[in-house]
């Protein structure tokens, strides 16, 4: 294990022409304080947990000392916001430290909320400890969840003063991914007509990601299609998971497939297939029912940029389409049948899924409980068990006889199977989680640590990352939100 003075820094993306990025150092933070940190994490660079409790780590984790090895620097990269061409961006408030050589794979170290660099345009460059935990706690519980995902390392908290639409202090998240390089980064060079150094960053994605598409009779357009089919994937496991992004730029896609800056994101609560977690979005661009479309909208944007290395838009149009459509369809099939406990793909399916949602949103139960109550259930009752048998799941409906109606046509589904109860219940809690990272949850560990308190943050932490076990410590964290969190709304600020 290391120790923070010999972490092995290989930095890669720093190897590339200054035109890629600014180097320049983080800003200083005073009186840094840790807010919470996590030893897994820390396990992906091969740090040792002890070295989370030093007291130089908050100090190096703020940008107010640099690593041995460290060459931080800013990204450039431009985007469509809200689906409007918005120029250049780039790294407005993360400064990359340099890129680690962890087991089985490097991981970049970025710190978000280090101070202003080139690309701040107006902004402050600073990040408040509201997002920055919302960051930290949503990155480590996605991960648990098992859908792609940045990694956030700490959250280093000061009482230097932010403005936002209040008074806010600031913060600073220590995020990891292997690149974050973004569709935005392509966009970039296409639109200033930089062919040259457009194909240097694709060839740099392929060479040090996706060496098989060099392999490829077309290996940018064999990238293009990794894209398309690794974005299909993340974008089904957030539909079925009941996941908003939130804004869903093209500055904001991962080019590897990660789930990536997370802002005005929520989880479902009751649902509703129309929710718009963003109250910036006021058009509801970015609702949870939109995602999908947005994710093949983004794609093309990313398509137009690599037109001039892959060659006629035919073969642009085609690498889209025959990748992240039909990967997003079969993705999410699997994923709603392994949470109805159907492991066998049936003539019909589709048709139930549709019905299934159907139900959810005419009827508006929490999305979680759901899934997560209906694997309580048997597969056969007698009627005059019936109504006991299957409380769990009817007391989320005002409406019985709709839910009555439903589950007669789960068990007959289940019926052209025949597994064993026990059998199909244990996976389907391993897949139905009973903790998801709520709004109201999120909350509640900020105000607490607005206070000086991070307990809650922890608790959280711990608990998000067993969201499948039964944690009768956390059952608070199951439930629905409470009535003070009705008001609740996270903006782009967020």
């Amino acid at each position: 294990m290391h120790t923070l003075e010999t972490l092995p820094f290989d930095n890669a993306f720093a190897r590339l022409p200054s035109t890629f990025y600014t180097r320049l150092a983080p800003e200083p933070l005073p009186r840094p304080y840790l807010v919470a940190a996590s030893a897994e994490v820390a396990g992906l660079i091969g740090l040792d947990p002890a070295e989370l409790t030093r007291p130089e780590f908050p100090q190096i984790f703020a940008g107010n000392q640099l690593l041995p090895g460290s060459e931080p620097l800013a990204a450039v990269y431009s985007g469509h916001q809200f689906g409007m061409w918005a120029g250049q961006l780039g790294d407005g408030r993360a400064h990359l430290l340099g890129e680690i050589a962890g087991p089985g794979r490097g991981w970049e170290i970025q710190l978000k909320g280090a101070g202003q660099t080139p690309y701040s345009r107006f902004a402050d460059g600073r990040a408040v400890l509201r997002s920055s935990i919302r960051e930290y706690l949503c990155s480590e519980a996605m991960a648990a969840l098992g859908i792609p995902t940045t990694r956030a390392l700490c959250v280093v908290g000061s009482d230097a003063p932010v403005r936002r639409e209040t008074i806010e202090t600031a913060a600073v998240v220590t995020r990891l991914a292997p690149s974050f390089i973004r569709f935005g980064s392509f966009e970039h060079w296409r639109a200033t007509r930089q062919m040259d150094t457009l194909r240097q960053l694709a060839d740099y994605v392929i060479d040090r990601f996706r060496p098989e598409c060099r392999d490829a009779a077309t290996p940018y357009d064999a990238l293009l299609r990794d894209v398309g089919r690794r974005t299909g994937e993340l974008i089904a496991h957030w539909q079925a998971v009941g996941f908003m992004h939130g804004v869903m730029n093209t500055d904001n896609m991962s080019i590897l497939g990660l789930t990536l800056d997370y802002g005005p994101f929520g989880f479902m609560d009751t649902f509703d297939a129309g929710h718009i977690c963003n109250h910036s979005d006021d058009h509801g661009r970015y609702s949870y029912k939109s995602q999908p479309q947005i994710g093949h909208w983004n794609l093309y944007a990313l398509g137009r940029a690599l037109a001039p290395l892959i060659g006629e838009q035919g073969a642009v149009q085609a690498a889209i389409e025959e990748s992240y459509a039909p990967a997003f369809e079969r993705h999410f099939m699997d994923l709603m049948r392994a949470k109805l406990g159907l492991t066998q793909a049936l003539p019909g399916d589709e048709d139930f899924i549709g019905e299934t949602f159907g139900l959810l949103q005419d009827h508006h139960p929490d999305y979680t409980q759901f899934f997560r109550q209906l694997g309580r259930l048997p597969a056969q009752v007698d009627e005059a068990g019936r109504v006991a048998a299957d409380a769990p799941l009817r007391d989320l409906f005002i409406d019985r006889a709709a839910a009555d109606a439903w589950l007669g046509m789960w068990r007959a589904r289940l019926g052209a199977e025949a597994r064993p109860d026990a059998e199909r219940q244990a996976t389907m809690q391993a897949v139905n989680p009973k903790y998801v990272l709520r709004n109201w949850i999120a909350e509640s560990a900020i105000r607490a640590a607005r206070s000086g308190d991070y307990s809650e943050v922890h608790a959280v932490h711990a608990c998000l990352s067993r969201p499948f076990d039964e944690q009768p410590e956390y059952e608070r964290f199951a439930a629905p939100p409470p009535e003070w969190a009705a008001g609740l709304a996270v903006s782009c600020s967020s």
